[in-house]
């Protein structure tokens, strides 16, 4: 696990201030996945942490589309946690597969739906309808 993953990781949701450090630092890879697969925006995604995901999406070399190793990107995720803010930054990106499943094909709507996440369903579906 790197610093980048425990700033956030381990303190429960977001240490913005220490992110912002480390992201200024030269030997930090912000898309470097941890043994999960799971990257430090998969894991900001994952707690919701809006602030943190802005900061992430800023950075060269982040792939926000980037799967772990279940196949569940941050989308995915965001969309399972009901994180609807996170949803909005990530589909607002041209590099975002709202319509990608999981290892076990399930997409960012489908889990979103199961979760009864109307609101975040709707997003995606806009999304999924512009894109096809």
């Amino acid at each position: 696990m790197t610093d980048i993953h425990r700033s956030y990781g381990l303190l429960g949701g977001g240490e913005e201030g220490l992110v912002k450090l480390l992201l200024a630092r030269d030997d930090v890879d912000p898309d470097r996945p941890d043994s999960y697969g799971q990257t430090p925006l998969w894991h900001a995604s994952w707690f919701g942490n809006e602030e943190i995901v802005r900061m992430l999406l800023a950075q060269d070399g982040v792939d926000p589309d980037r799967a772990d190793a279940d196949g569940r990107t941050p989308l995915w995720w965001a969309s399972a946690n009901r994180n609807e803010k996170v949803v909005r930054l990530l589909l607002a990106r041209d590099d975002v597969n709202p319509n990608k499943p999981d290892n076990n094909g399930e997409t960012p709507i489908q889990v979103a739906s199961s979760c009864c996440n109307c609101e975040v369903v709707e997003l995606l579906g806009d999304a999924i309808y512009i894109t096809d």
